[in-house]
């Protein structure tokens, strides 16, 4: 379990709080995280992971994994061990509790039966357009189907058919009979069971021809699991009823509470699986690890931490209104942890070579520099310098305001953990380009500055007999809108894509220690910004560090230029 403070109070421990004093279900805390297998999971789902898992570490209690895959045309393994692979990478462990609905196929069977004789469910050979006619508006009620007299036996006997691959898929469907005049939808006969051939269901293979729906097997699971607060998102509050109907009408050995938050919606991106599958399969990202995906795996490669997504979860909250949470809140997050964590390196992302005329040629010195400038405990690191250095290009001007605190012509700047260093000479190429500097350093100002010598600013460097090589991938948020699912109506969602959201450099030069750097290992490339090593290389074999987050909330400050 993450061993991260309790969480805030919400509307949902509160209602526990209030069951625990009543001792409802005996005190007891049983939750549980039921995902379908059919993506990876996004940030929406951390903030369930987090609150069903979180509420069971701080009650003492349970929470459950289990896989809702009555769906297998749109499920596969990948995404059961991709899943499971995330909620441990979140810091939770369901420990022996992993569980499939499939599990409790044979007993959601046996249900259904017991609804066919209680007359609480009828085999219905509608199809899926006429079921929709038949069932009426929201303003209009529905009309029965002509099958939904049928009885007890006529109707175990089509329904035990079904199962045995008797009828071709569509042909018949089970449903529940409950009320055609609700002025809920969801109760208005819901479909129970459906018939699917030719499937090889990753866990059952070809037993079953026909398969459960999810509002049928939903409250089933909890109940045969012991689950005592089933929590939800919004979308299913409507639901709730059905729910409801469902465990009062079958024997089950307990009735848990289906209790409903909203979900999480986040700017500049899209938690829809539906889309985040379009984008993975029309190729707008590389896959479903993209660093710019907010899929769990995404934001993992892309170099976020598991305690950094708790925190955002702990921020945001748990309440019953639909919000947009601004993005800021959660590069905050990943910034905050890092600024404390991430030891510190030196890279040259846009690579300006200096020849250091009066420094010896071959002599090289080892510097020490701190790798944390707050944390003595991360230690210190040698890093080489010689008469050929790397500088970014964007530190240089021939000439500068005032305010520009780099080397400029004939001025001086401090080398990070280094010498002051004066600018003596430009090289350009014939087209007028600058190409190298010719500079001098003082070899009296290593370490502080000597009383009296002012030196504008500090600019970092690499050596260049030294330096290792790399690509850097400049990740930026996936969208240029704050709400992409504006579009609809309006045109695609996928032209709202930011076009700029990653910007590849393959010609950056590292400090040598980083070609030992781990993958998934974050460091903070100083006066760059955050930056985590990515698990591939490039063809040539250079390292790939990928851009977590910036030093600075840089969008906010274009916002408030676009608001101007």
């Amino acid at each position: 379990m993450s061993s991260d403070h309790p969480q805030p109070s919400n509307f949902i421990r509160q209602i526990i709080d209030a069951d625990r004093e009543a001792n409802k279900n005996n005190g007891k805390v049983a939750t549980r995280f039921p995902p379908e297998p059919n993506g990876y999971l996004h940030i929406g789902h951390a903030k369930s992971i987090v609150l069903n898992f979180g509420v069971a570490n701080d009650y003492d209690g349970t929470c459950n994994l289990r896989f809702d895959d009555t769906n297998p045309h749109k499920e596969n393994i990948e995404y059961v061990e991709a899943i499971q692979n995330d909620v441990h990478w979140l810091g939770y462990d369901w420990q022996d509790r992993l569980f499939f609905a499939s599990d409790y196929f044979e007993h959601l069977y046996n249900f259904a039966i017991e609804l066919i004789e209680k007359q609480k469910a009828y085999v219905c050979d509608l199809g899926a357009e006429e079921i929709r006619t038949y069932r009426g508006t929201l303003t209009e009620p529905g009309k029965a189907s002509p099958f939904r007299e049928r009885t007890v036996e006529e109707n175990r006997q089509l329904f035990e058919g079904m199962r045995a691959g008797e009828f071709a898929d569509g042909a018949r469907v089970l449903r529940a009979k409950i009320d055609m005049a609700s002025p809920n939808m969801n109760l208005r006969d819901p479909t129970l069971y459906r018939i699917r051939h030719g499937i090889v269901h990753h866990q059952t293979g070809e037993e079953w021809c026909i398969y459960p729906m999810y509002d049928y097997t939903h409250p089933i699971s909890d109940a045969l699991e012991g689950i005592t607060h089933s929590l939800c998102t919004l979308e299913f509050e409507d639901h709730r009823p059905l729910y409801d109907w469902i465990l009062d009408n079958v024997s089950v050995p307990c009735h848990p509470q289906q209790i409903e938050f909203s979900r999480l919606n986040l700017e500049y991106t899209v938690v829809s699986k539906r889309k985040l599958t379009e984008l993975v399969d029309q190729g707008f990202v590389e896959g479903w690890d993209d660093p710019r995906m907010p899929t769990i795996a995404g934001l993992r490669r892309r170099g976020f931490t598991p305690a950094s997504i708790r925190e955002f979860c702990y921020r945001i909250g748990v309440t019953k209104s639909d919000n947009f949470v601004e993005m800021g809140v959660l590069e905050s997050a990943i910034r905050e942890d890092l600024n404390e964590n991430a030891p510190r390196r030196m890279a040259v992302l846009h690579p300006l070579k200096i020849v250091i005329e009066n420094y010896p040629e071959g002599q090289v010195e080892d510097l020490p520099a701190a790798n944390h400038p707050q944390d003595e405990s991360l230690g210190t690191r040698t890093v080489p310098f010689a008469r050929e250095i790397y500088i970014d290009e964007n530190d240089f001007r021939e000439e500068a305001p005032k305010k520009f605190k780099r080397l400029i012509a004939g001025g001086e700047v401090r080398l990070r953990n280094a010498y002051v260093i004066r600018c003596d000479d430009v090289i350009k190429d014939p087209h007028g380009n600058i190409i190298e500097l010719r500079c001098s350093y003082d070899p009296d100002t290593l370490g502080a500055n000597p009383e009296g010598r002012k030196v504008k600013g500090v600019i970092h460097w690499v050596s260049v007999a030294h330096a290792v090589p790399i690509e850097v991938r400049l990740y930026d948020r996936l969208f240029v809108h704050p709400n992409p699912d504006a579009a609809k109506g309006e045109g695609d969602y996928k032209e709202l894509l930011n076009p700029d959201s990653l910007r590849t450099l393959t010609y950056s030069f590292a400090e040598p220690g980083l070609a030992t750097a781990e993958i998934g290992e974050s460091y903070q490339f100083e006066r760059e910004g955050y930056f985590c090593l990515d698990p591939v290389k490039t063809a040539d074999g250079k390292a790939v560090f990928n851009r977590t987050v910036t030093l600075r909330d840089t969008w906010a400050k274009l916002e408030q230029q676009h608001a101007g």
